[in-house]
């Protein structure tokens, strides 16, 4: 069966759907500090749209009356090869774990982006609706539901300083979350540390930002609301 530039064209609007759905979750991931965000989403539902229309339409020129394939077996291997990449976002730290939603966000997306390679567009997009709904309003940092505030703390130490230590020393942690941790080295010898910081209903940061001006290690610091 030869392919028309009207059937390319439609599974382009496919790769396109897909890849936005994507990109809506990712967004939800994103703005809620999660390691796999808008590109990841959109890649994983645009790579998953992509081989399930090469397992449909991808092999037409060679079927005949003694050539059969099955157009399901690609998207059997994508469900298998996802798992890979959402174990990698799951982190386990001592008793917590953390990345199991962002984990099976992804194996959504990978549900997400076949549906749409296979044409069936309204699921597709009630899934995509129905992964934001679950993200949003279940979310503990969702503003329906929120009872914490996240904190940018921004620091400028000193390049051999044990910045987790002081962290520990400075913040309950037994009450406060550390949800996200990034360094960048400053050309004067400094580092900017940025921390984000889950803080209960009622905390005090005014306290956090007083134990951190008396750590000597510290140069500077920055508070800014996340909401």
């Amino acid at each position: 069966m030869d392919i028309s530039w009207m059937n390319e064209l439609i599974w382009v609007a496919r790769i396109a759907a897909a890849t936005l759905c994507g990109a809506c979750i990712g967004y939800e991931r994103e703005n809620n500090l999660k390691t796999a965000g808008i590109r990841t989403h959109s890649i994983v539902a645009l790579t998953s749209c992509l081989m399930m229309l090469v397992s449909k339409y991808g092999f037409t020129d060679v079927l005949g009356a003694n050539v059969n394939l099955d157009p399901s077996r690609i998207a059997a291997g994508i469900v298998t090869a996802i798992g890979f990449l959402g174990a990698g976002v799951i982190l386990t730290r001592k008793l917590t774990v953390s990345g199991l939603t962002t984990s099976a966000g992804l194996w959504a997306t990978v549900g997400i982006g076949v549906a749409m390679g296979g044409g069936m567009y309204i699921i597709a997009v009630f899934a995509t609706l129905l992964v934001l709904g679950l993200q949003f309003f279940f979310h503990r940092s969702a503003r329906l539901v929120r009872n914490a505030s996240v904190e940018k703390v921004t620091l400028h130490v000193r390049q051999d300083t044990d910045v987790r230590a002081i962290l520990a020393d400075c913040i309950d942690l037994s009450k406060v979350r550390l949800q996200s941790f990034s360094a960048v080295k400053l050309p004067d010898g400094l580092l900017e540390i940025k921390v984000f910081l889950v803080l209960p209903e009622v905390y005090e940061m005014q306290k956090i930002i007083s134990e951190l001006n008396k750590a000597e290690e510290i140069v500077a610091v920055e508070v800014t609301a996340e909401g």
